[in-house]
């Protein structure tokens, strides 16, 4: 297979030299400086970055990082995640990329489970208690207690790249955790670079980056997305790529305006917050032709006021399934058209597309037999697709647990239509029987465009859901609300939070067990939580 003029990179750790090899015009614009390199700026070219993960690789080989050895690397977000990642590829260790929105708790147990031989880490982040775990440290921005400052490692020869076979561990990410404990992935060359990455490299008609494109990424960039984006992104020698380490608008704002991007992508919550920077007259985003949300469901309200930003004739929306275990499952594109019906209880955002034809395979089952349900009833989804993970880190029974002949389960519940399309409801440890949490919070987003979250929380038997909403005043009508419910199955009275007081992941995405747990202490959840 070849994408985009010439042989397909199998390793991501030479990335940056081979691209500059190739004359990469690409210029990286940051919106702020990489904690990598914080004197160096904001913008970088791609031979000035091939330069940067060199250096780095040396740094690692000085700080006696050997082949196979685990890296961690445990930090504000930001793309430096990737880079340091590349450095790690480029002399065989393999880098493991933990949030640093990881509970304390969490984040010693997977330290216990990876034992790496170096934690990357930055001054920020190991006054949060990082530093905490007995792992010989090393602080990326200065001098830290119980690390050793990058500085006094720089200066060695850079190292040759070593080479891996494809099916070696390449790269380590966690799970989300909303559901409880993250669970380490695996992934090697073979499942995250020959395969979902390479499919996503190749040129599609109008879902790919293309040379006259400012690409716009505002992910989780400890995600294993981080990776697969900088490939695939880079190799497609896009004019300009932008990098937003931050959600808060005013701190994305003024990059977005200096570049306007025509790609984006960004996580489910940044697109939310980024709201009222769609519906400015002078929008950043107008010049938009595509979005592309994958990490978590999506609001019919947040599409259509991103697509209606859009000064152009048919800007599209891209979305799917996809978990950090499988990559991305089905897929969908949404246009105006798509999105144009108002406050009605539709699928819209919740049809998440058909399976990516010849490659994934997806089945509903019953959850307790696991025998294949009939269209149209509802069950929990199984997948077969070439780009699975190897494993969990430290958990071989957690993983066999997720298998049944060869299938995988995701621990989703949803529907298969007569069409083929998948129809999310719920994560099966999330469920309420005869509903769906998902689709209560899209009617809610769609009847109240004051929400800037809401999340309908599980009540146990005999009570009636529990919704925890976020207004952007911190205010809500009690006659908007009572008309919002009008035809929806009973509702506790709201639970109205602030947006900062809403447990996240790395990822944005609430955290309904710590919820659960906050307001609903001793009360049973309806789903088993048996494949999370």
């Amino acid at each position: 297979m070849r994408l985009l003029g010439g042989p397909r990179p199998l390793d991501p750790g030479p990335l940056f030299e081979t691209l500059a090899e190739r004359g990469s015009p690409t210029v990286v614009r940051l919106s702020r400086p990489l904690d990598l390199a914080p004197e160096a700026g904001c913008s970088w070219t791609i031979p000035q970055l091939a330069d940067l993960v060199r250096e780095m690789s040396a740094v690692l080989t000085a700080a006696k990082v050997r082949p196979g050895d685990r890296v961690a690397i445990h930090k504000r977000n930001h793309w430096d995640y990737a880079l340091l990642a590349a450095a790690a590829m480029r002399i065989g260790a393999v880098p493991a990329l933990l949030s640093d929105r990881l509970d304390p708790a969490a984040l010693a147990v997977l330290l216990d489970r990876l034992k790496p031989v170096l934690l990357i880490s930055d001054r920020y982040t190991l006054a949060l208690g990082g530093s905490a775990h007995g792992v010989r440290t090393l602080s990326l921005d200065g001098p830290a207690a119980g690390a050793v400052a990058l500085d006094t490692l720089r200066g060695g020869a850079v190292p040759a790249v070593h080479r891996r076979p494809d099916d070696a561990p390449l790269v380590i990410n966690h799970t989300s955790g909303t559901t409880g404990l993250p669970k380490l992935v695996v992934h090697s060359t073979t499942s995250l670079v020959r395969r979902l990455t390479g499919i996503e490299a190749h040129r599609w008609p109008v879902v790919s980056i293309r040379r006259e494109d400012t690409a716009a990424s505002a992910i989780a960039f400890a995600h294993g997305r981080a990776v697969s984006w900088s490939i695939s992104a880079l190799w497609a020698r896009p004019r300009t790529v932008l990098v937003l380490a931050d959600a808060e608008p005013s701190l994305a704002a003024p990059l977005l305006r200096a570049h306007r991007p025509t790609v984006l992508e960004a996580l489910p919550a940044t697109y939310m917050r980024w709201q009222p920077l769609a519906a400015e007259p002078d929008t950043p985003f107008g010049d938009l032709r595509l979005c592309i949300s994958t990490f978590d469901a999506v609001h019919p309200p947040t599409v259509r006021d991103f697509l209606a930003a859009s000064r152009r004739k048919r800007p599209i929306w891209v979305q799917g399934l996809g978990q950090t275990e499988t990559g991305p499952l089905t897929f969908r594109v949404l246009t105006r058209r798509s999105v144009a019906e108002r406050e009605q209880r539709h699928p819209t955002t919740r049809d998440l597309g058909r399976p990516m034809p010849g490659w994934v395979r997806l089945r509903v089952v019953d959850p307790e037999t696991l025998r294949p349900v009939r269209r149209g009833e509802p069950g929990v989804v199984l997948t077969r697709t070439p780009g699975l993970c190897t494993g969990y880190e430290g958990e071989p029974e957690r993983w066999q647990a997720k298998l049944t002949e060869g299938w995988f389960n995701t621990g989703d519940l949803g529907v298969r239509t007569r069409t083929g399309s998948l129809r999310l409801l719920d994560r099966e440890v999330d469920m309420i029987p005869g509903l769906s949490c998902v689709e209560l919070e899209d009617v809610l987003h769609d009847r109240l465009p004051e929400l800037a979250e809401a999340v309908v929380l599980a009540a146990g038997e005999g009570r009636p859901p529990l919704p925890v909403l976020v207004t952007r005043d911190g205010e809500l009508d009690p006659r908007r609300w009572q008309h919002a419910v009008r035809d929806l199955p009973p509702l506790s009275e709201p639970l109205l939070l602030g947006w900062d007081a809403l447990p996240r992941t790395g990822t944005g995405k609430v955290c309904r067990l710590q919820l659960r747990s906050r307001y609903l202490a001793g009360v049973a959840a309806h789903g088993t939580g048996r494949w999370t």
